[in-house]
């Protein structure tokens, strides 16, 4: 995969969202897409008529255990999302072209702001939480 290279998080938030979009589309799901940016959840999927909101984050934070990715609404807030304002979060790790699919339930139950991702072999394996919604695609159609 070529390098992407971006002046700004904002600029790659954007590429992010448009590539899971494709992605969402290619697969035959209902693009939604709220306009500008006042609503906490980046990308709608209309099933039959039911919104399925999905916030859309990145990374290309390499640790010595996978990719650090964060899930709250800005690096520079303490405040967490909530189940009233998204249903899924699709993260992507940028350098390996990969996609976690994760229920919010999961991620806020925990209250997790940050998650480790190892879409490459994990030293230790049961360490990781979140490895069996790598590319699961059809957790957003059912």
């Amino acid at each position: 995969m070529r390098r992407k290279h971006f002046t700004t998080f904002k600029q790659r938030g954007e590429w992010v969202e448009l590539k899971f979009m494709a992605e969402a589309s290619e697969r035959g799901l209902q693009i939604l897409k709220p306009w500008g940016d006042s609503r906490s959840y980046d990308v709608g999927l209309d099933l039959t008529g039911r919104l399925l909101r999905v916030q859309v984050k990145s990374t290309t934070v390499r640790t010595q255990f996978g990719y650090l990715c964060q899930f709250k609404p800005s690096p520079f807030t303490h405040h967490q999302y909530t189940l009233r304002q998204i249903d899924f979060f699709a993260a992507y790790v940028i350098p390996e072209d990969v996609w976690y699919l994760i229920p919010a339930a999961i991620l806020l139950r925990r209250r997790h702001r940050a998650a480790t991702l190892c879409p490459i072999h994990p030293r230790h394996a049961d360490r990781y939480h979140y490895e069996n919604y790598k590319e699961a695609w059809h957790l957003l159609s059912q």
